[in-house]
């Protein structure tokens, strides 16, 4: 006797056509919302005609998507200013982001000890497209200080953790040509950036040197798991007046150090 034939099995969660990201599965005005919603957690506050000019959007239309936003608890407005600004609830939902890898917790005491070593900030960032995603940060004591609160975003060219990740990538990609300038010292040329992920890689850790923002230099390593992916990067940030060229050696001496010690935790064999 044959054998009956199966049905399909989808995955569930899944239309059959979960792969089909055409318009027609686009729900706009929802994409619309998430729109406003990115440009306002740009800003500290943001008035509701400079939003929709930024968007491109009746003022009508955005204050729609604000007013059913601030009911959620998404966005918040500020009665004094009639500014808008991100909600705690978008905080809380972004944050269990984090529940999904235990490589925050993992990386804290590392990063404490970071701190405490070279007397200045900690970061912890990943990959996100052309961007590194702060995650974590433990800050320094000095009272002049970096600051990249969880959630940050930045661009991979134009950061230190993002170098350190573009240089320990295994298949040779660079952001494309064009690309933005912060300020003078920014690297806007791909030929520039490959020259500086090459010394990169020989020295073991990058050197942001007020390429994102005027006054601060960071040094940074890349952070690899147990199948020598990475992962992560570990970075440590500051002003000019202590990050100096007579000392920046010796912080990414302790940057790489440290962040071979996390990779090791997170089951990293570097013989492997």
């Amino acid at each position: 006797m044959a054998d009956t034939p199966q049905p399909e099995r989808r995955t569930r969660g899944r239309p059959r056509a979960f792969h089909d990201a055409s318009a027609q599965n686009v729900i706009q005005s929802l994409d619309r919302a998430m729109m406003i919603l990115e440009e306002v957690s740009r800003h500290e506050g943001i008035g509701l005609s400079d939003l929709a000019n930024r968007l491109d959007q009746s003022p009508a239309t955005a204050y729609r998507v604000l007013v059913t936003l601030e009911k959620r608890g998404i966005v918040e407005l500020d009665p004094a200013s009639q500014n808008w600004m991100v909600g705690a609830q978008a905080f809380l939902i972004g944050s269990r982001f984090l529940r999904r890898t235990s490589l925050v917790e993992r990386a804290r005491p590392f990063m404490r000890r970071l701190m405490e070593d070279t007397g200045e900030t900690a970061n912890l960032g990943v990959a996100r497209g052309d961007q590194v995603l702060f995650l974590s940060q433990v800050e320094t004591h000095a009272s002049i200080r970096a600051f990249f609160p969880p959630g940050t975003m930045s661009p991979l060219h134009a950061s230190g953790i993002g170098k350190a990740l573009l240089a320990a990538r295994q298949d040779g990609y660079v952001p494309a040509e064009g690309l933005e300038q912060f300020t003078a010292q920014t690297i806007t040329t791909s030929p520039a950036l490959l020259d500086d992920l090459a010394a990169t890689r020989d020295r073991g850790w990058a050197f942001d040197d007020e390429e994102r923002t005027v006054g601060m230099r960071c040094i940074a390593a890349p952070v690899f798991d147990a199948t020598g992916e990475a992962v992560a990067g570990l970075s440590v940030s500051g002003p000019v007046s202590r990050v100096t060229p007579q000392t920046v050696a010796d912080l990414g001496t302790a940057v790489a150090e440290a962040a071979s010690r996390l990779s090791a935790a997170l089951g990293h064999s570097p013989a492997e």
